[in-house]
């Protein structure tokens, strides 16, 4: 996807502030952080939004998991708490679409947060 901003950042075309990265996703700080942690988690292949992951993508998301597990490790938010979001279409607050978890932490949040 030649104009997906995510796709550029995963394909090394854009600069990011990577916080981890692994063979299927790449992990980065937000630029408009809500929160003293704010990461997002994106998979290396463009998937639109949630509703897109099929059978074929499942490795994708699990690989979203273990680098959000990681995120939270470096970021030494693990232990504390941490909140992960996906937003899915218009409604739900998708933005960019390309799927993408934020992780979300560094003070205490409550449901009252508008947060993405």
């Amino acid at each position: 996807m030649e104009e997906c901003i995510f796709c550029k950042i995963a394909n090394g075309l854009m600069p990011c502030m990577k916080v981890y990265e692994d063979e299927k996703t790449i992990a980065f700080d937000d630029i408009h952080p809500v929160t003293p942690v704010h990461t997002l988690v994106i998979p290396k292949r463009h998937i639109p939004t949630l509703l897109d992951v099929g059978t074929e993508e499942m490795d994708y998301l699990s690989a979203m998991v273990t680098a959000v597990q990681e995120v939270a490790r470096i970021k030494g938010i693990d232990q504390r708490g941490f909140k992960v979001v996906i937003n899915c279409n218009e409604e739900g607050g998708q933005v960019i679409y390309h799927l993408h978890m934020h992780v979300l932490g560094g003070r205490r949040l409550t449901l009252k947060d508008k947060l993405v």
